[in-house]
C-alpha cells in the first residue's frame, strides 16, 4: 500500500504539489492522471525519496521508502527509462541490480525472459537500445526483487502496440496476485482498459480521485442550442458550468434544469438529453480545463 497524506512540495515562489493525499490499495492499478507540470513525476519522486517534501509524509507498506533497509525488495520503480549507463548492457544493468540486493544471477535471466529481451538483446549497450527496449529493461529492474509495490512513471511510453499489450496483461497479472500498482501515464485510453483507481491532479492539486465506475458514471445531460453563445451565457448567469462537446454542451445539471433555463431565455434547443457516460479523456480535459496549454485561440491560423 502507498499512503500519500498532505504532501506539498515549494521551489522558492512556485508551488509545485499542493496538499496531495491518497493511497494505492494492494490488489489494484491505481492510475495517476495529469497534464504536463501537473505535479505528478514531482509526487512520485518524493514517495522514494528523491525529492524532499516541503511538508507531508509518504509511507510504502507502513513505512518511509528511505527507512527501508533494503528497497528493492519492497518496492519497484521506474521513474525514467533513459536514466540507465548507456555504456553498459542490459544484462550488467540487472546483474548490478541482482547484487545490490543480495539476488541470484538467475533472476537476471528470469527477468530477461519476463520482459521478452533476448539474449543478443541483453548483451547489448544500452546506447544501442530503442526507446522501447529500454523501457523493457526499465520494468525488469523495477521487477528484479519481486516487490510488492511498483511506482511506474509512463511506462508505456515508446512501446509498440504490441509491447503495451504486454504490459497491460503483466501489470494485470501483477495486481491480480496482491501487488499495488501506481501508474502515471498519458495514455488515457490504456489507464482507463487498466485501472481500477483513477487519480486526477491538475497545478499540483488531485481535482477528482475514485474507482474508474465513479469517476466514468452517466451524469449530467447534453445539449445543442441555435443559439450556442446565447446558451452558455444564461446557463453561466444561472450557475450552471457547461463545457464544450462536440457541436453542443455539456453540463452536471439535469436536462430539465437545463430546459427551463433555454426556454425563459427564449433559445431554441435543438436536442436536449440525459449525458451518456464519460470517457476518460473527455473528464480529463473536463477536470483540468484551466491547465491545459494547447487550447485553440481564436483566429488562430488552421
Amino acid at each position: 500500500m502507498i499512503t500519500v497524506d498532505g504532501v506539498t512540495k515549494t521551489y522558492g515562489g512556485y508551488l509545485a504539489v499542493d496538499d496531495v493525499s491518497f493511497v494505492a490499495e494492494p490488489g489494484r492499478v491505481t492510475g495517476f492522471l495529469g497534464p504536463n507540470g501537473a505535479g505528478k513525476s514531482t509526487t512520485m519522486r518524493i514517495m522514494v525519496g528523491l525529492t524532499p517534501a516541503t511538508r507531508g509524509r509518504v509511507t510504502i507498506g507502513g513505512h518511509r521508502y528511505a527507512d527501508l533497509p533494503n528497497p528493492g525488495l519492497h518496492v519497484g520503480v521506474l521513474l525514467d527509462a533513459s536514466a540507465q549507463h548507456d555504456g553498459r548492457t542490459g544484462r550488467e544493468i540487472l546483474t548490478i541490480g541482482a547484487q545490490t540486493m543480495g539476488l541470484p544471477r538467475t533472476r537476471v535471466e528470469e527477468m530477461l525472459e519476463l520482459v521478452s529481451l533476448s539474449p543478443t538483446e541483453a548483451r547489448r549497450r544500452v546506447r544501442n537500445y530503442s526507446l522501447g527496449m529500454r523501457q523493457r529493461l526499465g520494468i525488469a529492474h523495477a521487477l528484479l526483487g519481486d516487490p510488492q509495490i511498483l511506482i511506474l512513471d509512463e511506462p508505456a511510453n515508446g512501446l509498440d502496440p504490441a509491447g503495451i499489450h504486454w504490459m497491460r496483461g503483466l501489470l494485470k497479472e501483477y495486481a491480480a496476485r496482491g501487488g499495488t500498482v501506481l501508474l502515471s501515464s498519458h495514455l488515457l485510453h490504456e489507464v482507463e482498459r487498466i485501472a481500477d483507481e483513477l487519480i486526477l491532479i491538475g497545478r499540483g492539486r488531485i481535482v477528482a480521485q475514485g474507482t474508474k465506475a465513479e469517476l466514468l458514471q452517466t451524469r449530467g445531460a447534453y445539449v445543442k442550442a441555435v443559439e450556442h453563445e446565447s446558451l452558455l451565457d444564461a446557463l453561466t448567469r444561472e450557475g450552471i458550468h457547461a463545457v464544450p462537446s462536440g457541436e453542443g454542451l455539456r453540463s452536471d445539471a439535469e436536462a430539465v434544469q437545463i430546459g427551463k433555463v433555454a426556454a425563459t431565455a427564449g433559445i431554441t434547443l435543438v436536442e436536449l438529453r440525459p449525458a451518456d457516460g464519460a470517457g476518460l479523456e473527455e473528464l480529463f480535459l473536463q477536470l483540468t480545463a484551466d491547465t491545459q496549454r494547447d487550447t485553440t485561440q481564436e483566429g488562430a491560423l488552421a
